[in-house]
């Protein structure tokens, strides 16, 4: 290597990248962070829930001035059919007690943020500069070339926080293009209503109470789509996640099923006489745990959604992102001490993900990706015969309910006694 510029250069200024920046400039380590956007969270989108726990390892006091919308007291989970909604889901008030499990968040507010903590810390934030390829020395990563003048710069170790097209994991041979079905569109829109309003039809007493609704069924036509509400301060964020092989192969427009889904009679009068603030669109990784590439190689380490770092079952990512930018910032730390930078001692990276919850609750879903393609009767046949058992039970119209019960066993056995034992069966054997 030429030189040395900084200790560590971290490419994108997203969860991941700026978790690493705060512990790593926190330690003394002389750091970059690269980022594309005009500033933090100017690229990056999520359905604006945050889970708390990865957070306060890093910085324990963070909701005293973090800018949090709501914290969430509620989760529910809604079985859409076209004209109905069959839901369930948990209200405690364990979650309205400190501390919070989780809050409801702005991005490009909670981003700023965290990156204004790390600058404080002592981390230099570049934004509106393009990483265009990795500097390579015998094997080892030890910079990057940017789009600006003059612009290559050195480091002892590169950690990629570049997001689902990170282009640095896939120019070192770590990851190949990602295939449609190992990815989702995503799209949201934020709909003001006043705090009153926002309150009163969800439900909540004031304006740090917050419910999400995860939404899914029938109603998406049988692709693996989820949709959800979650409730800010003064507004509503509504939006709908896709596998972009099911778009592709049901030639549908995610724009048209996100004003379907705000159409819904379930779903009108949450957002009745809202004004769209905002409207955004972002691809996410929803490959899961087979989609996660090599982690590490001589000089550089890969963490975030460039990592495909995103557990869809529970819509969880940002915490995943800060949990591996930490463990990252762990590893260069270690192996610092010795000045070794080599793929064997990067390697610790990887262990310490494996050892992680990020990475043990993506090995228990690995396989349920691969099961929803297969099985689409659990988004369509299942979910229907749900929702029209509970409307049979609940319609008092005359007929007996032991006639009701005898009716849908028939619709069971139509189903398939066998059949259905065999996907419950095989639902359990996948997530033990």
């Amino acid at each position: 290597m030429k030189k040395k510029d900084f200790d560590v250069i971290i490419v994108g200024a997203g969860p991941a990248g700026i978790a690493a920046a705060y512990k790593l400039s926190s330690a003394g380590v002389k750091v970059i962070v690269i980022e594309r956007g005009a500033f933090p969270g100017a690229k990056n989108v999520m359905g604006g829930i945050f889970y708390r726990k990865a957070m306060e390892d890093l910085i324990p006091d963070f909701e005293k001035t973090a800018p949090l919308e709501r914290h969430i007291i509620e989760q529910k989970m809604w079985l859409l059919s076209e004209d109905s909604a069959l839901g369930g889901g948990l209200r405690s008030e364990k979650f309205n007690k400190e501390p919070y499990n989780c809050y409801s968040v702005f991005r490009a507010k909670f981003d700023k943020w965290f990156a204004q903590k790390a600058i404080e810390a002592g981390a230099l934030i570049i934004n509106e500069t393009v990483v265009k390829e990795p500097i390579v020395e015998d094997g080892k990563v030890v910079g990057v070339k940017t789009d600006r003048p003059d612009g290559d710069l050195y480091a002892d170790v590169v950690i990629a926080a570049d997001g689902i097209n990170s282009l640095l994991t896939k120019a070192l041979g770590l990851r190949e293009s990602i295939t449609p079905e190992k990815v989702a569109l995503t799209v949201k829109e934020v709909i003001g209503l006043p705090e009153k309003v926002v309150n009163d039809r969800f439900g909540v007493m004031n304006k740090h109470e917050g419910v999400t609704i995860e939404l899914t069924g029938p109603f998406f036509e049988g692709m693996t789509t989820m949709g959800f509400i979650y409730t800010n301060k003064t507004s509503v964020s509504i939006g709908l996640g896709a596998i972009v092989e099911d778009l592709v192969e049901h030639k549908a427009n995610i724009n048209d099923m996100l004003e379907k889904l705000k159409a819904h009679p379930a779903v009108k009068p949450l957002i009745h006489g809202g004004e769209t603030k905002e409207y955004m669109a972002h691809m996410i990784p929803e490959g899961g745990y087979f989609a996660i590439p090599k982690l590490y190689m001589s000089g550089f380490m890969v963490c975030g959604d460039a990592a495909m770092l995103v557990n869809a079952v529970h819509r969880e990512g940002s915490n995943l992102a800060i949990e591996s930018g930490k463990l990252a910032a762990d590893t260069y730390l270690e192996a610092k001490k010795s000045g070794d930078f080599s793929a064997k001692k990067l390697s610790t990276y990887q262990k310490k993900m494996k050892n992680s919850f990020v990475m043990k609750d993506l090995k228990m879903y690995r396989h349920l990706p691969k099961m929803m393609e297969d099985k689409r009767q659990l988004l369509t046949k299942y979910p229907q015969f749900a929702i029209d058992a509970a409307y049979d039970i609940y319609n008092i119209n005359g007929i007996p309910k032991i006639d009701k019960i005898k009716a849908i066993k028939k619709r069971v056995a139509k189903l398939g006694y066998i059949r259905m034992a065999k996907d419950a069966f095989d639902m359990w054997r996948k997530i033990r």
